[in-house]
């Protein structure tokens, strides 16, 4: 009797098929796929990078900061002294990114002033709080790049050379305060979109990297990203740490005129700090979360009823859980001066007592 041929294994056959099938679709249908295929990829990665990231760092205390502008409380007509006391003293906030404006530091060409920024470091450490310091041109708070009205006209070659000046009088003014934990360079430098600034060319931020780590070689510099930013940092200047600004919902002033809620997970933001730590090696923080509304109009001159629309004491408790699920171990606030505010001029102590517990909670 002749011997029957053994059946091809079924697995040996599945590369053949696939190839047929494949062969058998559209250009169009192939581009469709192959897209899909990436997009499925590409997230794959990005949440098992946030796993990662959370498990990687999980065991380390979680530090909660807050973003202080003695000018923008001046804007909420509040005394500075008293709304930074008061963070530190009814919040517990121990930790806080300043700003250091050449606007303000040198009105008059040639003449520093540092009083503001004293007074704000000394009531810091006599809390035994931590400062991360903002340094440069482009710092938080609108109009972002903060040039003395005496530079407005000076053309790009004798601008750079009175910004290093002033940078350097900074550093070495600050860098042996026992509260100074780093500095961020630059805030959100590559954001061109957004702010009245001058200059984007990473030579220049390059420059004034090795020019801070000249001065200060013993403390780190973080470089902060800005909330839409795609891909990895994989660039110079290569900073010690990566700072990262998140905001969920804001006014569409362009296109839709209305509130638009960003789409983005937490793994989202802790996918990308992932990435960036395996590719870089450095760490990331939550630099700036959203705490305060983002209105049509300057939030002093919006509605109670506007301002909630982006941001109410529910809204701000959701954040919070939010900031944390992202596994950032940093994560600094944006809008003490706006809970303060409302707390003390409209009798609304919502916001304020909702970050107090939730920040008690941690």
């Amino acid at each position: 009797m002749a011997q029957k041929k053994k059946p091809v294994s079924r697995l040996r056959k599945i590369p053949t098929e696939v190839s047929a099938w494949w062969r058998k679709r559209r250009a169009w249908q192939q581009i469709v796929l192959v897209t899909l295929a990436i997009i499925v990829l590409f997230f794959v990665t990005l949440y098992a990078a946030s796993v990662w990231y959370r498990l990687k760092h999980q065991n380390e205390p979680l530090n909660y900061g807050v973003t202080f502008s003695e000018p923008y409380a001046r804007s909420f007509d509040l005394d500075p002294q008293e709304t930074l006391q008061a963070m530190i003293d009814d919040l517990d906030i121990r930790h806080y990114r300043l700003m250091s404006y050449w606007s303000d530091i040198e009105k008059q060409q040639g003449t520093y002033d540092f009083s503001s920024l004293d007074w704000q470091f000394d009531m810091v450490e006599q809390s035994d709080g931590t400062v991360s310091l903002a340094i440069g041109l482009r710092q938080p708070r609108w109009p972002e790049c903060h040039l003395p009205s005496w530079a407005k006209e000076q053309d790009i070659d004798e601008l750079y050379p009175e910004l290093e000046d002033v940078m350097t009088a900074v550093v070495n003014r600050y860098k042996d305060r026992p509260s100074l934990k780093s500095y961020q360079l630059e805030n959100e430098y590559f954001l061109e979109v957004f702010g009245r600034c001058p200059d984007h060319t990473r030579e220049r931020l390059v420059k004034e990297f090795d020019l801070v780590k000249r001065l200060d070689p013993d403390t780190p510099i973080i470089v902060s990203l800005s909330n839409n930013y795609l891909g990895l940092p994989l660039g110079d200047p290569r900073p010690d740490q990566f700072g990262v600004s998140v905001y969920k919902r804001v006014y569409d002033a362009t296109i839709t005129k209305r509130y638009f809620e960003y789409p983005f997970t937490s793994w989202y933001y802790g996918g990308r700090a992932g990435l960036s730590e395996l590719f870089t090696g450095k760490d990331s923080m939550l630099h700036e979360l959203q705490a305060e509304p983002w209105a049509p109009i300057p939030i002093k001159k919006a509605s109670i009823e506007e301002q909630n629309k982006s941001m109410d004491a529910k809204r701000l408790a959701e954040r919070i859980d939010y900031g944390e699920a992202t596994g950032f171990r940093d994560i600094y606030l944006w809008g003490g001066e706006w809970w303060y505010w409302r707390k003390v001029k409209f009798n609304d102590p919502s916001l304020w007592n909702t970050v107090k517990t939730k920040l008690g909670e941690n």
